[in-house]
């Protein structure tokens, strides 16, 4: 499909700006939907994979920068969307382009107006990556309008009650339960059909904010999948019989979704359980541990993630701003098995008695590598075990 040719210089004539809680402003044009936005602003160290990105639920309530500069080469498909729709409150690039590549159906800067969602770019992101990196994860608020002054945006941004203690799971989770259909176009992994094993385990998984990869790489290791919203009861989830129980990725703070800690808490060791991300932090917080907020996170598809139990080493794809206190996690009962090599964070958990584990990074690399695309067949046979 041919782009639709591009006006440069009147998209240059649409002066936009981010203001940031401390009154720094960072000015450029805007690139997206004609309406202004308040967010986290994160950045992200991948070179490619936006389109995942910006439909991960993950980033709800963030407003993201890519640190690479060129950014739409590739546009946008729709076999390569994590969910429903763009789930970031908006994106910030320093150079957005026209695509150029065959699997593009539609520009970014289009995509993001139809889903209205703001976008600004012509920003010095190195700049701005490095004042979030010294000074930590900032409030923002994203003016493209032309209606909200300097100081009005900033005032803005310094008044938004950011995400700590915030429950951001509800605001993004399926409202019904509902079965992860392979046989839909959407649930085959890059829209390619793939010869799918016959399923012989039933799992079901808690829609904190999930990627529709992760319900396709449960569906290729021979996983029925039902999924249910955030807020459904142990009881409801032990009612569906399932042989298994995942947790997934999500947005904010962990401490803030206190249901979820509830049901986890009640289904420990009576099903077996794989977490990821969230899902992850949320069963810290189930075991009696604690969380908290990290700098400025980790956004990207390069964190290098050491395996304890056998000493290997894998490059991840994460997107989170809370991690599992370690030290306040009970003795005997859970142990560390994944550590972060950038800074000794907890990146993976293990339940020294009852089938549980969990990771704090994503497997299903979408975006991002493949090296530990395992864990999902690692959790069939955590189940097969505890049969």
């Amino acid at each position: 499909m041919a782009a639709t040719k591009w006006n440069w210089r009147e998209q240059r004539e649409k002066p936009a700006f981010l203001a940031l809680e401390d009154g720094s402003v960072f000015r450029g044009h805007s690139v997206g939907a004609a309406q202004d936005a308040i967010g986290e602003v994160v950045f992200n160290t991948g070179m490619t994979g936006y389109q995942e990105i910006l439909t991960d639920p993950s980033y709800h309530g963030q407003l993201v920068t890519m640190t690479y500069p060129e950014i739409g080469n590739t546009g946008v498909n729709r076999d390569d969307v994590e969910s429903r729709r763009i789930f970031a409150n908006g994106f910030i690039v320093h150079e957005m382009n026209e695509p150029e590549n065959w699997r593009s159906t539609q520009p970014l800067r289009e995509y993001l107006d139809e889903q209205q969602v703001p976008g600004l770019a012509g920003v010095d992101t190195r700049a701005l990556t490095v004042k979030l990196r010294n000074a930590g994860t900032l409030k923002g608020y994203l003016a493209v309008t032309g209606t909200v002054s300097r100081e009005t945006a900033v005032q803005r941004a310094r008044e938004w009650p950011g995400l700590d203690g915030q429950d951001y799971a509800s605001k993004v989770s399926c409202r019904e339960a509902f079965d992860w259909d392979a046989n839909d176009s959407l649930s085959r992994s890059w829209g390619i059909a793939e010869e799918l094993p016959q399923p012989d385990l039933t799992v079901v998984a808690y829609d904190y904010g999930v990627k529709w990869n992760i319900l396709r790489r449960l569906r290729q290791q021979g996983m029925t999948v039902k999924v249910v919203p955030a807020q459904a009861s142990a009881e409801d989830v032990l009612a569906l019989k399932p042989d298994g129980l995942f947790l997934s990725n999500g947005p904010a703070d962990p401490a803030g979704v206190t249901y979820a800690i509830r049901a986890i808490r009640d289904l420990i060791g009576r099903l077996p359980i794989m977490g990821i991300c969230l899902g992850h932090q949320l069963i810290g917080l189930a075991m009696g541990g604690k969380t908290y907020r990290l700098k400025f996170g980790h956004h990207g598809c390069n964190q290098p993630v050491k395996d304890v139990l056998t000493g290997s080493v894998h490059i991840t794809s994460q997107n989170h701003n809370y991690v599992v206190d370690p030290e306040t996690l009970p003795d005997g009962a859970v142990e560390v098995t994944h550590v972060n090599l950038n800074d000794d964070t907890v990146e993976g958990l293990r339940h020294t008695k009852a089938p549980l584990f969990s990771v704090q990074f994503h497997p299903e690399a979408a975006p991002g590598p493949h090296d530990a695309t395992y864990m999902f067949r690692r959790f069939r046979e955590l189940i097969l075990e505890s049969a």
